[in-house]
This record gives C-alpha cells, structure tokens and sequence, in this order.
C-alpha cells in the first residue's frame, strides 16, 4: 500500500520562476532531515490556497524553497506548503511505518523539539 514516506511541513515559499524547467528546489539541509531524495516525485499543498501539485525535488541553498516551472503560477512567495513524499510498503512493514514529519519554522530552519 502507499503511505506517507516523509513530509515537511509549513515551508515558507522563497521564490518562483515560472520560465524555468519545472521541479521545486529546496534547502539541503531539510531534504537530508525528511528522508528526500533529489529528482524524488513529491506531492506539494500551499496551505495559503489550497493548490496542490506534483513536481520533484531540486537541492537548494540555505533557507530555499522555490517552486519553478508551472506550478510557480499557483504560489506567491510568502506561502506556506507542505511538501510529501510516498513510499510503497506491504505487510508488516506498513504496520510498523511512521512517516519522518520535519516541521519547520518562518526561516525554513528545522523547528527544534518536533517529529
């Protein structure tokens, strides 16, 4: 069955270009903390308006999460997301799974304390 793999939560958009090739680019440090892999399809939600979209991953530089390609005309910078990732997991392996959650802050930085 697919369940949720890792997710991070809250993400502060930083920026857009839509006349780029498409993905969203994202802090290294928060690709590393929520399990992703760069070019790993994601689904994207902007808790702002409710847009939802799929894209992959890019890596970025400190703080950045930029969404490029189409899917930058459905955020403005300012927005928060939520950035998933799915896995398939069958049998006990599924009853035992708990998704990684980063929770970030305004700054994009790992809030610390949280799952």
């Amino acid at each position: 069955m697919t369940l949720l793999k890792s997710k991070i939560h809250g993400a502060t958009v930083t920026g857009r270009k839509a006349d780029y090739v498409g993905s969203i680019t994202i802090d290294r440090k928060l690709i590393e903390a929520a399990g992703l892999v760069v070019w790993e399809k994601v689904l994207v939600s902007d808790m702002n308006n409710g847009s939802r979209f799929e894209t992959y991953v890019m890596e970025g530089g400190d703080g950045v999460v930029e969404v490029n390609g189409a899917a930058a005309r459905l955020v403005k910078k300012g927005d928060r997301v939520i950035v998933m990732a799915f896995g398939l997991y069958g049998g006990e392996e599924a009853g035992e799974h708990k998704p990684v959650v980063v929770v970030v802050d305004g700054g994009n930085s790992v809030k610390p304390g949280r799952p």
